[in-house]
Order: C-alpha cells, then sequence, then structure tokens
C-alpha cells in the first residue's frame, strides 16, 4: 500500500510538472527525451522498455541533437523481473546508416538527429529503442550533481589532468565521472574499455539512484530537476511508466555486454567493424525480456 501511494504522488506530481514547468526554465539545453515514433523492433513482453542513452560529443555552439554521438548504449529494463541489460555499442562502429550509405555509427545522430540513431542501432542489434535519451557534456554533469556523486567501479588506474582514476570504487563528481566516461586512450582496449565503462557508470548510477529515490521526498525532487533540464517530447502518464520501469531494476541483476568487432580502415578514417553475428545474438537473446543469459557471445 505504502509503494501504490507513493507511486500516485508521483504520478500527480508528474502531470503537475507538465502544467507548471515553464519553457523558460529549459533555456540552456542539457539532455533530450524522445519516445521513437512507430517503434516496434521486437514482440517485447510486459513492462519491457528499451531506451538508447547517447552522450553527445557537442561542444560549446553545437547543436547536442546533431553532433557525433560519443557514447552509445542500448538499455533494456524489466519492470516486472527486475531484469536489465546494457548494451554497449563502440562509437566507431561501422554500419549502414538508413539513407545515408555507410559511416560510422555515431554519424547517424548527426544526419538525423536521436530517431535516425534508433534506427541505425536496430539495424545492428535488431532491437528498435522505445526512447532515446541523449544528454550533453554538461547535462551528464548536471545529474551527477544531482545524484551526490556516483560511486564507480574502475579495472584500470590512471591519472587525467582532471580526474585521477584508481582500480576499484571511486566516488565521482560530475568532472570526474564524464572523464571516467570518456577516456580510451589510457585503457588497453581503447574505445572497447570506454563502453565497458559507460556500462558499469550506467549500473552504478542507476544504484545511486535507487538510494536517493528511497530518501522521503527525494524521488519527486529528481523527477523535478529532470523536467527542469531535459526537453522532454513524452506527456506524464509516459514518464510516469519509464521511471517506474527503470527503478524497478535491480542493479545485481543487469548484464552489461559491449560488441565486438576489428578495427580496420573504411577509406582514410579508422573504424570497428562490429561483430554482427554477436550483435544479432544479443539482440535475439534480451530483447523479449531485457535478460540475457549466456554471456556476451
Amino acid at each position: 500500500m505504502r509503494r501504490l501511494r507513493r507511486w500516485v504522488t508521483l504520478s500527480i506530481s508528474l502531470a503537475v510538472l507538465a502544467v507548471v514547468v515553464p519553457d523558460s526554465g529549459r533555456q540552456q539545453f542539457r539532455a533530450s527525451l524522445v519516445a521513437v515514433e512507430g517503434a516496434s523492433g521486437l514482440d517485447t513482453g510486459d513492462g519491457v522498455v528499451w531506451i538508447l542513452a547517447l552522450g553527445s560529443d557537442a561542444r560549446p555552439g553545437e547543436p547536442v541533437l546533431r553532433s557525433r554521438a560519443d557514447a552509445i548504449q542500448l538499455v533494456g529494463v524489466n519492470a516486472r523481473t527486475s531484469d536489465s541489460t546494457v548494451i554497449g555499442i563502440p562509437r566507431d562502429s561501422y554500419v549502414d546508416i538508413p539513407g545515408h550509405g555507410r559511416d560510422k555509427i555515431n554519424a547517424s545522430l548527426v544526419y538525423g538527429g536521436p530517431e535516425l540513431a534508433a534506427r541505425a542501432v536496430a539495424g545492428l542489434v535488431g532491437i528498435e529503442p522505445d526512447y532515446v535519451f541523449t544528454t550533453s557534456f554538461a547535462g551528464f554533469q548536471r545529474m551527477v550533481f544531482v545524484l551526490g556523486g556516483v560511486n564507480v567501479y574502475s579495472p584500470d588506474s590512471y591519472v587525467e589532468p582532471l580526474a585521477s582514476i584508481r582500480r576499484g570504487f571511486n566516488d565521482l563528481n560530475g568532472v570526474e565521472s564524464l572523464v571516467f566516461v570518456r577516456e580510451r586512450y589510457a585503457l588497453p582496449d581503447g574505445d572497447f574499455d570506454r563502453s565497458r565503462n559507460q556500462g558499469r557508470f550506467l549500473t552504478d548510477g542507476l544504484r545511486a539512484l535507487r538510494q536517493r529515490a528511497d530518501e522521503p521526498g527525494a524521488l519527486e525532487r529528481l523527477v523535478y530537476s529532470f523536467t527542469q533540464h531535459t526537453d522532454i517530447d513524452v506527456g506524464p502518464v509516459e514518464l510516469y511508466r519509464l521511471a517506474r520501469a527503470v527503478l524497478a531494476v535491480d542493479p545485481r541483476r543487469t548484464s552489461r555486454c559491449v560488441l565486438d568487432g576489428s578495427i580496420g580502415m573504411a577509406g582514410s578514417e579508422s573504424v570497428i567493424f562490429p561483430d554482427r553475428q554477436q550483435a544479432r545474438s544479443l539482440g535475439r537473446r534480451a530483447g523479449r525480456d531485457a535478460k540475457l543469459e549466456g554471456g556476451c557471445g
């Protein structure tokens, strides 16, 4: 009964926020959440939602939704079973981009925004996302700040001008978190390790979110902050459904994989030729219930 009352309170809060939060509260673009029109990839089960999480590489003055994607993570959540799967896609993966031929998958955001990025990922993995969440550097740091920092596990140690990462768990602020999810040169497996770290951050960030949400009144404050700093293209009922699905996930029941591939050249550019067989296998096994059994192969 207590949980039901809480969700009713949250749904009412979302409906109110949709009315009272003015557009001026989002003058500085930080993040975007859009529903993918006509998303109908696999026959997903009840309570299963797939979200494509993108980190835009936009620099000051550049359009966040039309710059290359620095992070590409396909996240499936199952509100019924608390399972989730995170599939990392290295940004230099060389794929077919609908209407634009073959290119690095991160260019799909440049060509057609979040919707085209979703179609490019669907063509590779076989899962069409229900939603695309895109964040800028500032938006990412803001989210970490709202959470009060994130305790993140790193398998590697390295020192950068803005962050010193040690092997093991690290308490990271927004700036340090941005270094963690973007670093690749100090990692033994380059872009693949960076994508793995992005998946780790999502899992550890969810753990931090759940801990904050359990505090009295914290969930409503988090939702309020999200609506103020995110350009939301979904209604309050959808946002409520999505928040409920995400918070139902148990981080201990999360599977993480990064697509394999081989490094080669496409013209004068270094690219990754993704393992399409593995990509489709992950999509088939996790698509319906967001539960990945049998490892990443």
